[in-house]
């Protein structure tokens, strides 16, 4: 049996819950100019394999790269984060 590699995890919104068992997420991350010095933000949207179709548009969303699914999918849906909670 072979051992598994360690996945990688990103945050992200939910932008698009219109196709069946897919949605889009948007992930946002805040990068340093090298010349400049200066914050920016990137955002990329990646297409998510949601087998319940349990997300909606505006979900905060835990994502896990996984083999491909389909042309465009590489990444499954892990869990929600409740919004209710505060970060400290």
């Amino acid at each position: 049996m072979q051992q598994e590699k360690n996945k990688r995890t990103r945050e992200g919104v939910v932008v698009s819950d219109r196709m069946q068992k897919t949605c889009v997420v948007a992930i946002t991350q805040v990068k340093k100019h090298s010349k400049y010095l200066k914050y920016f933000t990137v955002t990329t949207k990646v297409k998510v394999h949601d087998e319940e179709n349990a997300c909606h548009i505006g979900d905060k969303v835990v994502i896990e790269e996984t083999r491909p699914l389909s042309k465009d999918k590489r990444w499954k849906i892990v869990g929600k984060i409740d919004g209710t909670t505060k970060k400290q």
